[in-house]
């Protein structure tokens, strides 16, 4: 695992022209790992809003980006990172006698959200009515209200009490290790791009909404 250069130790020379310089950069914790996934989450639950919009507002479902977007919860959110959390995570916890009643909850969230991505996926998957709402449009919209309601209290409780909860009962050599095998897993499941590939995918998708200028959302005056 890379880390960062020993406080006080003497500043790297400069290179030569054309040679090949190595930058040390911190490891990512298993926390951060995971909060950095949550950031796609939530930028997934922007395009789920936006979606809700245009349909509310009678405008052409964005079926196609709605349908890519569940497809990223579905391979990167749900079998991916909430697969690292039950694995890794929550066994942690409850063997260490915390969290006990909030882990079941999270696990029952994590089922039902899947349920949920599946109904997305078949509800936009297929050539969608750009008429006004009808009830499959409403359907999808309920979903994806439902999904936004569930993960925007479920992400929030786990950055700022599960991981933190982790890093008190998992020993440091343990939580080193662990951040190798999320690092790895990330890799073998998503390429060389990894986390970057995904992200890099969500912005496709923001730019064809036409929500990707993140200025847009700066309250005027």
């Amino acid at each position: 695992m890379r880390k960062l250069p020993a406080a006080g130790s003497p500043p790297a020379s400069t290179p030569t022209p054309g040679a090949t310089q190595q930058v040390d950069q911190a490891p990512v914790t298993p926390p951060e790992d995971l909060m950095r996934e949550h950031g796609v989450l939530k930028r997934i639950l922007l395009i789920y809003r936006e979606g809700i919009r245009r349909i509310n507002a009678g405008e052409q479902v964005p079926a196609q980006a709605l349908n890519a977007g569940a497809r990223i919860i579905r391979s990167f959110i749900e079998d991916y990172h909430e697969q690292l959390e039950e694995r890794y995570v929550f066994p942690r916890l409850v063997k260490a006698g915390k969290l006990t009643d909030t882990v079941p909850v999270l696990l029952l969230q994590h089922r039902r959200g899947r349920v949920v991505t599946g109904r997305i996926i078949a509800a936009t998957g297929g050539a969608t009515p750009t008429a006004s709402p009808g009830p499959a449009h409403q359907r999808l919209v309920a979903d994806m209200s439902a999904f936004i309601r569930m993960y925007e209290p479920h992400e929030a409780r786990e950055d700022t009490v599960v991981f933190p909860a982790l890093r008190e009962v998992v020993p440091t050599k343990e939580f080193l290790e662990m951040a190798d095998i999320f690092e790895d897993e990330e890799h073998r499941r998503f390429g060389a791009a990894g986390f970057t590939g995904v992200v890099n995918q969500v912005a496709d998708i923001e730019k064809t909404l036409g929500i990707y200028n993140l200025n847009q959302f700066t309250p005027r005056g």
